[in-house]
């Protein structure tokens, strides 16, 4: 009966998945701009941006599914609204903040002035409400998403549910943190969130070489009629980002590292220049035109101080 509750789920999760998806033609967008470009994020600045957050999560004790739901916040908003590198701070924090309203218990969630504090980035708690109520409305409202993370507890559901052997029992925590590296990079984010959990999933059980497990990949691969071709291509994505992520050379986004830099009793005694920094400039906001195929690169500006308002194209 559990099983069959899992499955109705990951099938009404799965016919939702694509309203959750960043525009390709954005991400491409951001895949091609310069990493030295005033006028845009590059794939480096994102991803640079996306293990800070992780950083944060993890300094904060906020859960996976904080982390991952910022994540998608971020990607959809920079997939739709063209930021200057300048504003990429506000807008991410922007998003852990939004994420973690979300999805934290109220007494878990950090103050305003000490999430900026701890982040220390150069903006107000003006600058950020301000910036929550951009990233809300750009993505009308819809904050609570299905991503990679929500597919990879119900396979792993599912799985548990037909294993009674605990000694092939699926580690979920490995899992998390296997999706987390593959968050940091932009490429994941072209993914189908379905896709890449089963993507995971099998590769963490064929290095456990569970028949059994396989076969219940398989038969959910099936069901939901992801082909072996998307699959194997998102695989192949996935083992060179564990190989890379595995290797001495990659500088992980941990709670030590930000430990190090700055400590929560630090914190409390930080400069009170901190408070006083000025106000963001006005924001330029460049957006797709709705008008526009998503194949041209057509924008339509907007300057906003204060609130959003928009202003006949230029």
């Amino acid at each position: 009966m559990e099983t069959v509750k899992l499955m109705r789920e990951l099938i009404a999760n799965f016919e939702q998945e694509r309203n959750y998806l960043p525009k390709e033609t954005g991400l491409r967008l951001i895949e091609s701009t310069g990493e030295n470009d005033s006028r845009g994020i590059s794939a480096k600045c994102r991803d640079t941006k996306v293990e800070d957050l992780w950083s944060l999560t993890s300094f904060f004790g906020y859960s996976t599914q904080t982390f991952v739901l910022a994540v998608n916040l971020l990607d959809r908003f920079l997939a739709t609204m063209k930021v200057q590198p300048k504003y990429l701070a506000c807008v991410g924090i922007s998003c852990l903040h939004i994420a973690a309203k979300a999805v934290e218990e109220d007494c878990n969630l950090s103050s305003t002035n000490e999430l900026i504090r701890i982040s220390q980035c150069k903006f107000t708690v003006s600058d950020l409400t301000r910036m929550e109520k951009i990233v809300s409305e750009k993505l009308n409202f819809q904050l609570k998403t299905i991503t990679a993370l929500t597919f990879l507890h119900l396979y792993h559901g599912i799985t548990s549910a037909h294993t009674s052997d605990l000694k092939e029992a699926l580690n979920l925590d490995i899992l998390e943190v296997q999706l987390k590296a593959c968050l940091c990079r932009i490429a994941f984010s072209k993914a189908k969130p379905s896709v890449l959990a089963l993507s995971l999933l099998t590769q963490e059980i064929e290095a456990m070489q569970s028949v059994d497990m396989l076969e219940i990949a398989h038969h959910v691969q099936r069901h939901l009629k992801i082909t072996d071709v998307e699959l194997l291509h998102w695989k192949g994505l996935v083992a060179k980002c564990m190989s890379e992520y595995s290797s001495p050379e990659c500088s992980k986004p941990n709670n030590k590292k930000l430990v190090w830099i700055v400590s929560r009793r630090t914190a409390q005694n930080l400069h009170t220049s901190y408070y006083s920094v000025p106000e963001l400039p006005t924001i330029p906001e460049d957006c797709w035109d709705q008008g526009e195929s998503e194949d041209s690169c057509g924008f339509f500006k907007s300057h906003m101080t204060g609130l959003c308002h928009h202003h006949p194209s230029s």
